[in-house]
């Protein structure tokens, strides 16, 4: 039976084959809540006498208020590691960074993997190949203490990416272009899968800028098939993976072609991500304040893209300027190579 790749992710971690529209309970490879929900599943957990089913497999990522800037945070905060302390259950603290780049950077999950968390956007995992998916409170406690949650299999989307984009555009722009195209619900409970050489030439940040926005389309999430700059990754980790690839007759709702020959650096404007314009058309409009950073642009490449900007200048008068990078890791890099330095003086806050 031909598959496409969500088909094939959870296939295997059904233990049988899977068509869209089969409701199946899945193997979850990772689990893991935030500290936004987390004190909720704690809470569930406790409330019903439930386990947790593998604690190698189990974590907590502070990445939501890692301030913990009210009182209810840290409380919240606090529940969760007072459950971690007792149960022996992973914790990345506040000082780690945004959940899912961690478990992509700490290889909790591999290529063909799958992995759940309180994360809305947890669907950025598609960057590497995986199934990635955000739930509710409960949904996770459910995960945390079976090890299985149900899915519905979704049907799926090619959408083939042709021609170069021009010099100055950026993996952002891609993601902005496919916006404009499904708009927020044109991929709808769909999983779409992406190719073309715009997206073998991209490396594993590119994927993740373009994948965390699967979420803002309605799609279940977009998949990229690993190519060598992720594979490697993996490899240096010493992480068992099981790559995995779509068979060639198989079957998609629909195949979409979209040209980035003509792609120009977008925006969306505030309110609604979906209203994507050229940057050209709004060049000159007064902003009070900036952020780089996020599950979307916090890698190291985008801090590099951003210090080469601002290097030799100043943060306009009247305009804060916050910069965060997406984990620790990507935080000592950009220290080490003087991007840290380069923001400080140009008046930039960073978290």
């Amino acid at each position: 039976m031909s598959q496409t790749v969500i088909e094939k992710i959870l296939s295997r971690h059904a233990g049988r084959p899977v068509r869209p529209g089969d409701i199946v309970d899945i193997a979850v490879d990772a689990r893991v809540a935030r500290d936004f929900g987390g004190a909720s599943v704690v809470k569930n957990l406790k409330d019903h006498r439930l386990p947790v089913d593998d604690i190698s497999r189990t974590f907590f990522t502070f990445d939501c208020n890692p301030g913990g800037s009210d009182q209810k945070y840290a409380a919240n905060q606090h529940a969760c590691r007072l459950f971690a302390r007792e149960r022996g259950v992973n914790v990345f603290d506040v000082d780690a960074g945004s959940g899912t780049h961690i478990a992509i950077e700490e290889g909790l999950i591999g290529p063909g993997g799958t992995l759940v968390s309180t994360d809305s956007h947890a669907n950025i995992l598609g960057a590497i190949g995986a199934f990635g998916q955000g739930m509710g409170d409960q949904d996770i406690a459910a995960a945390w203490a079976h090890g299985k949650v149900w899915f519905k299999v979704p049907a799926s989307v090619k959408v083939v990416l042709n021609g170069t984009p021009p010099a100055g555009t950026m993996p952002k722009d891609i993601s902005l272009r496919l916006l404009r195209e499904f708009g927020a619900a044109g991929l709808l409970g769909l999983s779409a899968e992406l190719y073309g050489a715009a997206v073998d030439a991209l490396d594993l940040s590119g994927r993740m800028t373009v994948a965390s926005m699967a979420t803002e389309m309605g799609a279940i999430i977009l998949l990229f098939p690993p190519n060598r700059s992720v594979l490697d990754h993996f490899d240096k980790l010493g992480k068992p993976y099981e790559a995995v690839y779509a068979d060639p007759a198989a079957s998609y709702v629909r195949i979409v072609g979209i040209d980035l020959s003509d792609l120009v650096p977008l925006i969306s404007r505030p309110g609604h991500p979906e209203d994507v314009v050229a940057v050209r058309e709004v060049a000159g409009t007064k902003i009070d304040s900036a952020f780089i950073g996020s599950c979307t642009n916090g890698r190291y490449e985008d801090l590099a893209a951003a210090a080469a900007v601002l290097k030799g200048r100043r943060v306009a008068p009247g305009v804060v300027l916050k910069i965060v990078p997406a984990t620790r890791r990507v935080w000592r890099r950009a220290l080490d190579e003087g991007l840290i330095d380069v923001f400080l003086e140009a008046g930039a806050l960073v978290g």
